[in-house]
């Protein structure tokens, strides 16, 4: 059975589309009018192997915030409809990320309560037109609307740029390691029996 979800959001501010594939190889298009947003994503697609289409319109002449929010918002759903009754994955994942002068830590657990755990930080206010205050608001919003735990530590960095592409690299390679089926589980991995 193919683990795909797509979703359409509109509102007042934004109106996305949105395709998204756990079992993937990287394959898609970007649009989100925040030029180093769509470079995040990109670099979230190709290394966590998902395909992903996502479009935005968004009101982007007010500032960016809207955009990678509901973008957040959405990407949340579609991982949570993909993966469906989360039958046989693995759940918990984790991965370092180094970048250069960086090095991020992010662990997820695909327990179907939200929560974000943020130790991080920039210097600068922008990376090119992302406002670097989006990126929390874009994994909080993943988090919540996923139903996933999402911690992400810096470990080590100066320099923005390399900081937030280890933090969403780091992010695709541990929800990746999450999704993977396991044939010993039966099931769902949960003392509860449910996720």
């Amino acid at each position: 059975m193919s683990r795909t979800a797509q979703i359409r959001r509109t509102t007042r501010e934004t109106d996305i589309k949105c395709t998204f594939s756990i079992d993937g190889s990287g394959y898609g298009e970007r649009d989100t009018g925040v030029g180093f947003f769509d470079h995040m994503l990109d670099g979230f697609a190709r290394h966590g192997l998902f395909d992903l289409d996502l479009e935005c319109q968004g009101d982007t002449y007010v500032d960016g915030h809207h955009t990678v929010e509901d973008c957040g918002i959405v990407l949340g759903e579609a991982i949570k409809e993909a993966l469906g009754d989360k039958a046989g994955i693995r759940r918990f994942g984790h991965s370092f990320v180094p970048m250069d002068d960086a090095l991020v830590l992010c662990a997820v657990d695909l327990s179907g309560r939200p929560y974000l755990s943020w130790d991080a930080s920039f210097t600068a206010d922008s990376i090119g037109s992302m406002d670097t205050q989006l990126a929390k608001e874009f994994f909080y919003a993943v988090s919540y609307s996923a139903g996933m735990n999402i911690h992400i530590k810096v470990i080590s960095g100066e320099n923005d740029h390399h900081i937030m592409e280890a933090m969403f690299k780091a992010f695709a390679r541990a929800l990746d390691m999450a999704t993977v089926k396991d044939p010993r589980i039966e099931g769902v991995l949960s003392t509860k029996g449910s996720l």
